[in-house]
Protein backbone atom coordinates (compact mmCIF):
# COMPACT_ATOMS: atom_id res chain seq x y z
CA UNK A 1 0.00 0.00 0.00
CA UNK A 2 1.47 3.54 -1.04
CA UNK A 3 1.59 5.75 2.16
CA UNK A 4 1.35 9.71 1.80
CA UNK A 5 4.58 12.33 2.30
CA UNK A 6 3.53 14.89 4.99
CA UNK A 7 4.89 18.13 6.28
CA UNK A 8 4.47 18.56 10.24
CA UNK A 9 3.82 22.01 11.23
CA UNK A 10 4.24 23.15 14.60
CA UNK A 11 1.52 25.75 15.21
CA UNK A 12 2.78 28.70 17.04
CA UNK A 13 5.24 30.55 15.60
CA UNK A 14 4.93 28.64 12.33
CA UNK A 15 1.50 28.91 11.31
CA UNK A 16 0.93 32.40 13.70
CA UNK A 17 2.80 34.69 15.32
CA UNK A 18 3.85 33.46 18.63
CA UNK A 19 2.75 34.70 21.80
CA UNK A 20 1.87 33.29 25.07
CA UNK A 21 -0.66 31.09 25.15
CA UNK A 22 -3.28 31.92 22.17
CA UNK A 23 -6.34 30.70 22.55
CA UNK A 24 -8.89 33.61 21.33
CA UNK A 25 -9.44 34.35 18.10
CA UNK A 26 -8.68 38.13 18.38
CA UNK A 27 -4.99 36.86 19.73
CA UNK A 28 -4.45 34.75 16.69
CA UNK A 29 -2.80 36.23 13.77
CA UNK A 30 -1.19 34.30 10.41
CA UNK A 31 2.07 34.60 10.06
CA UNK A 32 3.19 36.46 6.53
CA UNK A 33 3.44 34.00 3.70
CA UNK A 34 1.94 30.94 5.30
CA UNK A 35 -1.20 30.08 3.28
CA UNK A 36 1.04 30.67 -0.16
CA UNK A 37 3.44 28.13 1.46
CA UNK A 38 0.44 25.86 2.66
CA UNK A 39 -1.36 25.76 -0.51
CA UNK A 40 1.81 24.97 -2.88
CA UNK A 41 2.41 21.89 -0.02
CA UNK A 42 -1.09 20.95 -0.95
CA UNK A 43 -0.37 21.47 -4.99
CA UNK A 44 2.77 19.27 -4.06
CA UNK A 45 0.95 16.58 -3.08
CA UNK A 46 2.21 16.64 0.77
CA UNK A 47 -0.49 16.43 3.57
CA UNK A 48 -0.18 19.38 6.13
CA UNK A 49 -0.31 17.70 9.42
CA UNK A 50 -0.28 20.66 12.65
CA UNK A 51 1.15 19.66 15.51
CA UNK A 52 1.06 22.00 19.13
CA UNK A 53 1.89 21.82 22.81
CA UNK A 54 -1.11 23.15 24.23
CA UNK A 55 -0.05 23.35 28.36
CA UNK A 56 -2.21 26.37 28.74
CA UNK A 57 -4.63 23.74 28.73
CA UNK A 58 -3.19 21.80 31.38
CA UNK A 59 -2.38 24.86 33.26
CA UNK A 60 -6.16 25.65 33.49
CA UNK A 61 -5.82 29.18 31.65
CA UNK A 62 -8.29 27.83 28.82
CA UNK A 63 -10.26 24.88 27.74
CA UNK A 64 -10.15 21.78 25.45
CA UNK A 65 -13.27 23.85 23.84
CA UNK A 66 -11.51 26.78 23.16
CA UNK A 67 -8.86 25.22 21.75
CA UNK A 68 -11.39 23.22 19.57
CA UNK A 69 -13.15 26.43 18.67
CA UNK A 70 -10.15 28.47 17.84
CA UNK A 71 -8.75 25.05 15.62
CA UNK A 72 -11.58 25.19 14.04
CA UNK A 73 -11.90 29.23 12.89
CA UNK A 74 -8.04 29.00 12.17
CA UNK A 75 -9.21 25.41 9.82
CA UNK A 76 -12.08 27.73 8.11
CA UNK A 77 -9.47 30.61 7.32
CA UNK A 78 -7.75 27.67 5.36
CA UNK A 79 -10.16 26.34 3.90
CA UNK A 80 -11.35 29.87 2.46
CA UNK A 81 -8.13 29.40 0.82
CA UNK A 82 -8.84 26.10 -1.04
CA UNK A 83 -6.01 24.81 1.84
CA UNK A 84 -6.55 21.14 3.03
CA UNK A 85 -4.89 21.22 6.51
CA UNK A 86 -5.06 16.69 7.04
CA UNK A 87 -5.19 17.18 10.80
CA UNK A 88 -4.65 18.94 13.79
CA UNK A 89 -3.09 17.26 17.04
CA UNK A 90 -2.43 18.55 20.26
CA UNK A 91 -1.14 17.91 23.91
CA UNK A 92 -2.74 19.28 26.57
CA UNK A 93 -0.53 17.59 29.50
CA UNK A 94 2.27 19.03 31.44
CA UNK A 95 4.32 16.86 33.36
CA UNK A 96 4.80 20.14 36.35
CA UNK A 97 2.33 22.66 36.22
CA UNK A 98 -0.71 20.61 34.62
CA UNK A 99 -3.55 20.44 37.17
CA UNK A 100 -6.08 17.38 37.73
CA UNK A 101 -6.40 15.03 34.94
CA UNK A 102 -3.15 17.38 32.77
CA UNK A 103 -0.96 16.96 35.74
CA UNK A 104 0.90 13.97 33.42
CA UNK A 105 4.15 12.76 31.73
CA UNK A 106 2.75 11.40 28.28
CA UNK A 107 3.98 10.17 24.97
CA UNK A 108 2.17 13.27 23.12
CA UNK A 109 4.05 16.29 24.68
CA UNK A 110 6.62 17.30 22.45
CA UNK A 111 9.80 16.48 22.57
CA UNK A 112 7.99 13.18 22.58
CA UNK A 113 6.93 11.48 19.04
CA UNK A 114 3.31 10.32 20.26
CA UNK A 115 1.75 13.25 18.21
CA UNK A 116 3.91 12.50 15.49
CA UNK A 117 3.45 8.79 15.34
CA UNK A 118 -0.42 8.62 15.70
CA UNK A 119 -0.45 11.17 12.98
CA UNK A 120 1.54 8.45 10.88
CA UNK A 121 -0.80 5.53 11.89
CA UNK A 122 -4.20 7.66 11.33
CA UNK A 123 -3.41 9.23 7.75
CA UNK A 124 -0.79 6.49 6.58
CA UNK A 125 2.36 8.55 6.69
CA UNK A 126 6.15 7.49 4.73
CA UNK A 127 7.48 9.63 8.02
CA UNK A 128 10.80 8.68 5.99
CA UNK A 129 9.79 10.68 2.96
CA UNK A 130 8.32 13.57 5.23
CA UNK A 131 9.49 16.83 6.53
CA UNK A 132 8.98 18.81 10.06
CA UNK A 133 9.16 22.67 10.65
CA UNK A 134 9.44 23.68 13.97
CA UNK A 135 10.82 26.81 15.49
CA UNK A 136 11.86 24.88 19.15
CA UNK A 137 14.28 22.23 19.66
CA UNK A 138 11.22 20.35 21.30
CA UNK A 139 10.04 20.31 17.50
CA UNK A 140 12.85 18.84 16.27
CA UNK A 141 13.60 16.13 18.45
CA UNK A 142 9.90 15.03 18.04
CA UNK A 143 10.72 15.02 14.83
CA UNK A 144 13.89 13.05 14.46
CA UNK A 145 12.44 10.66 17.53
CA UNK A 146 9.30 9.78 15.27
CA UNK A 147 12.14 9.16 12.43
CA UNK A 148 10.82 12.00 10.03
CA UNK A 149 13.37 12.38 7.22
CA UNK A 150 14.29 16.02 7.56
CA UNK A 151 13.54 18.19 10.21
CA UNK A 152 13.76 22.28 10.15
CA UNK A 153 13.84 24.78 12.16
CA UNK A 154 11.90 28.50 11.56
CA UNK A 155 13.01 31.68 12.52
CA UNK A 156 9.29 33.08 12.35
CA UNK A 157 8.79 31.81 16.25
CA UNK A 158 11.38 30.90 19.18
CA UNK A 159 14.80 32.82 18.97
CA UNK A 160 17.04 29.62 18.16
CA UNK A 161 20.33 28.98 20.08
CA UNK A 162 23.01 28.99 17.57
CA UNK A 163 24.09 25.84 19.28
CA UNK A 164 20.65 24.55 18.17
CA UNK A 165 20.95 25.04 14.55
CA UNK A 166 23.15 22.14 14.06
CA UNK A 167 20.89 19.92 15.69
CA UNK A 168 18.14 20.05 12.63
CA UNK A 169 18.65 19.07 9.22
CA UNK A 170 18.30 22.86 7.97
CA UNK A 171 17.38 26.60 9.46
CA UNK A 172 15.28 28.58 7.21
CA UNK A 173 13.84 31.98 7.67
CA UNK A 174 10.01 31.48 6.48
CA UNK A 175 7.95 28.33 5.83
CA UNK A 176 8.08 29.43 2.16
CA UNK A 177 11.58 29.16 1.96
CA UNK A 178 11.17 25.76 3.69
CA UNK A 179 8.98 24.78 0.53
CA UNK A 180 11.19 26.13 -2.03
CA UNK A 181 13.64 23.76 -0.19
CA UNK A 182 11.79 20.98 -0.51
CA UNK A 183 10.40 21.24 -3.82
CA UNK A 184 13.63 21.48 -6.01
Amino acid sequence: MKKNKAIFLDRDGIVNIEKDYVYRIDDFVFIDGVFDACLALNQAGYKIIIMTNQAGIGRGYYTETDFFNLTNWMLGEFKKKSIIIEDVYFCPHHAVHGKGKYLTTCECRKPKPGMIIKASVEHKLDLENSFLAGDKLTDIQAGQAAGIGQNFFVRTGKSIPDEHCTLADGVFNTLPDVVNFISR
